[in-house]
């Protein structure tokens, strides 16, 4: 992996989706297809609420950032949290334009309620690893916020964790630098992909943002 600029990095959202499905993470990422169910609907009216660009609130010893935009060098991916929050800690790291030091915490929003998917704790270590770099700290765990429960469960950041976001994030650019869309086996989890009705063999006809979006208009 040899690029120029971070024009070329890979999205950090896609940590997820690689994870959660290689095909379908390829059909967004490589080939830009992309169709709408509930779920996405209602988690981008979710993410929106919560990435409002770069909102700075201080609440006490708190500074909670909204939007924020975040990249790894090492990866070679970037992308915008969702909120980071930055608490007053001594042996933190200095933040611009506030005084004091911090210790920083991402804080990734999703639709649903808690649940053992390791999809959702990958996407949120890669931030971690990215905030690491950008600001030269040791972040040692972050939240999973569930909007269904307005509810936060905090989740350890761990080597194991960002071994396994490191190995992903190669096996992503090695995908990418070949454009290559792999063939997986089908299964229950194919049910909750928004993309079902494009990649299940049945209804393999490929369609393109731009199409796909003329048909909606149109109806």
């Amino acid at each position: 992996m040899d690029y120029k600029d971070e024009d070329s990095y890979l999205m950090l959202s896609g940590i997820q989706h690689f994870q959660f499905c290689k095909r379908q993470w390829a059909l967004i990422h490589i080939e830009q297809q992309w169709e709408e169910n509930v779920k996405t609907i209602e988690g981008q009216y979710l993410h929106r609420k919560a990435d409002q660009p770069m909102i700075r609130e201080k609440r006490g010893d708190k500074l909670v950032v909204r939007g924020l935009h975040v990249n790894s060098h090492e990866l070679q991916i970037t992308g915008i949290c969702d909120v980071v929050e930055f608490i007053e800690n001594p042996d933190g790291v200095n933040i611009v334009g506030a005084e004091g030091r911090f210790a920083v915490y991402p804080v990734e929003y999703k639709r649903g309620k808690p649940k053992q998917n390791e999809a959702d704790i990958l996407q949120l270590v890669a931030q971690a690893i990215c905030l690491e770099e950008m600001f030269l700290c040791e972040i040692h765990s972050g939240f999973l916020f569930y909007n269904e429960i307005k509810h936060r469960i905090e989740v350890p950041i761990t080597p194991e964790l960002k071994g396994k976001v490191r190995e992903i994030s190669s096996q992503m650019h090695q995908y990418y630098d070949k454009k290559h869309t792999p063939k997986v086996k089908t299964g229950s989890f194919c049910e909750s992909c928004s993309l079902q009705h494009l990649c299940l063999p049945d209804l393999m006809k490929k369609r393109s943002v731009k199409s796909y979006i003329e048909g909606k208009l149109t109806m």
